[in-house]
């Protein structure tokens, strides 16, 4: 969390409220993991700089500011990018976000709209300045937009990997977005059981997992996303996609299809939910 719905959201919320403004003044919080470039450089270089662009590419936001410099954003496990004045239960009980010691990056503008607040409790989230040119090994391994999955790429990467067909999905280098979640959700749609090895895929079963996934993700966005734990939008909504969850955090709870007691196993230190009933292995 958040996945590739999640940041496609607020790159989407954020762009009618950032694109075009100057940035007058920068606040961030004393050198840690979270800065990939030092407060330092961001509080002296940044200031100036008009954001152009905001783009996606898998669970980063990428802001092309006018100097030809870029912004690399990732919110992590816990990460999330708030406007001022936005309001939610999951903020001081619903009050006007007040920046605490949570908050690392503060972008003012030289207008008079909303500051913008980069805050993350756990500081896995990562800020990077790119110079004109550069580029960031984070990005150049990533594999195709997740949202472009294709029956092709399923099956080629599948015949490689003795790996779990879950660990496959995961795996960044081979389409980029995809986190547990949704992960679980395709799976569950695609009646595929998790631990099956990937090069057990018959190129029909590639491709439908390959229609599921990009329906899934969809279908994520048109419902807000997942709000659970930390995820909300940059002005404190939330999205409402954990509600139609089939397994995903529904360990015991009954399989929407069959009535099954949901399972999950771990694979790769990481939870996986499915139902023994329909994702027979």
């Amino acid at each position: 969390m958040p996945e590739l719905p999640e940041v496609e959201l607020v790159g989407r919320h954020l762009r009618p409220h950032i694109l075009g403004r100057r940035i007058r003044h920068v606040t961030a919080t004393a050198p840690s993991y979270f800065f990939l470039t030092s407060p330092a450089t961001l509080r002296q270089q940044l200031p100036g700089e008009t954001i152009r662009s905001l783009e996606r590419i898998g669970k980063y936001l990428l802001a092309q500011l006018s100097s030809g410099r870029r912004l690399l954003l990732h919110l992590g496990m816990t990460g999330q990018l708030i406007l001022e004045g936005a309001q939610s239960p999951r903020l001081v009980h619903g009050t006007p976000f007040v920046r605490d010691k949570h908050t690392h990056l503060v972008l003012e503008f030289a207008d008079s709209g909303p500051k913008l607040y980069f805050r993350d409790t756990r500081k896995f989230g990562k800020v990077r300045l790119l110079m004109p040119g550069e580029s960031d090994p984070r990005l150049d391994k990533l594999g195709p937009d997740a949202l472009t999955l294709t029956q092709r790429i399923l099956f080629g990467a599948s015949r490689k990997r003795r790996a779990k067909v879950k660990s496959m999905l995961l795996d960044q280098t081979v389409t980029a977005g995809i986190g547990n979640i949704y992960a679980d959700e395709s799976l569950s749609l695609a009646r595929i059981h998790p631990e099956r090895p990937a090069m057990s895929l018959t190129e029909s079963e590639c491709k439908n997992l390959a229609r599921i996934v990009r329906r899934v993700l969809t279908r994520s966005i048109e419902a807000g996303g997942s709000s659970i734990d930390d995820y909300i939008h940059p002005d404190g909504s939330k999205g409402g996609f954990q509600q139609r969850f089939r397994v995903y955090g529904r360990e015991g709870e009954p399989c929407r299809k069959c009535g099954t007691a949901v399972s999950r196993v771990v694979i790769g230190q990481r939870s996986s939910h499915f139902c023994p009933n329909c994702q027979r292995f």
